[in-house]
């Protein structure tokens, strides 16, 4: 128990620094001191700095995991319904979870300045998400379209929800705080992504799996 808490505490600490000054500009003597523990604890528990960042951030993301975790949908559960459960999770982790000040800030710090952390982040916790939308968009796309179309419209579902995430301060600036308060609840706005994409996917015209998008470089002299 005396292990977990030193290394909670570490982490903690650690999480903080990064977040307000980057992997470069944060030490391990600066954590330690803070931490209260020496060198030793941060080698015993995290190996080095590059592991300790990398732990840190993990840390944050399964934060908000653990508080909101996906749900667990019966064989033969509508696609439809499971798209909506999804994207009720994802906003809710974004939006609803209260969470330490630096996790949020190291998140944000990590998707805008990438580290050789992001790619263990992105295979352990992004690409399970991503796999499992498009297992659920693939039971409503029709069945030839092709990968790049599958990977497209599954963006373009979560970039939907990051939109609320991340810009949450310009919204303040742009709706009314009624509006805000009483149509901006993760679960209003996942129905009205879901009911979006929805409408996109199955309401409007059929995707068109075989269209392509001319560039300057694939435009004739002539057209030119």
């Amino acid at each position: 128990m005396a292990d977990e808490d030193t290394r909670e505490r570490i982490l903690n600490v650690a999480g903080a620094e990064f977040a307000a000054k980057g992997f470069q500009n944060t030490t391990i003597r600066g954590i330690c001191r803070q931490a209260e523990v020496n060198v030793a604890a941060v080698n015993y528990h995290f190996g080095d700095k590059e592991r300790l960042y990398a732990e840190a951030l993990m840390h944050a993301h399964h934060f908000r995991i653990r508080q909101v975790p996906m749900p667990e949908w019966p064989p033969g559960t509508p696609a439809e319904d499971r798209l909506r459960g999804f994207l009720r999770t994802m906003l809710q982790r974004m939006l609803g979870v209260e969470e330490l000040p630096w996790q949020e800030a190291l998140m944000m710090r990590e998707m805008f300045q990438p580290t050789g952390a992001c790619r263990e982040l992105v295979e352990d916790i992004f690409r399970p998400h991503f796999e499992l939308l498009l297992s659920i968009l693939d039971d409503l796309l029709p069945a030839e379209t092709p990968d790049h179309v599958r990977h497209q419209t599954a963006f373009s579902v979560i970039g939907q929800c990051v939109f609320y995430r991340f810009h949450h301060r310009i919204l303040d600036m742009l709706v009314p705080v009624t509006e805000l308060d009483r149509h901006y609840t993760p679960f209003e706005l996942a129905e009205h992504v879901a009911q979006f994409t929805l409408n996109g996917l199955l309401g409007g015209s059929e995707i068109d799996a075989t269209a392509h998008v001319e560039t300057p470089s694939t435009l004739s002299e002539d057209e030119s």
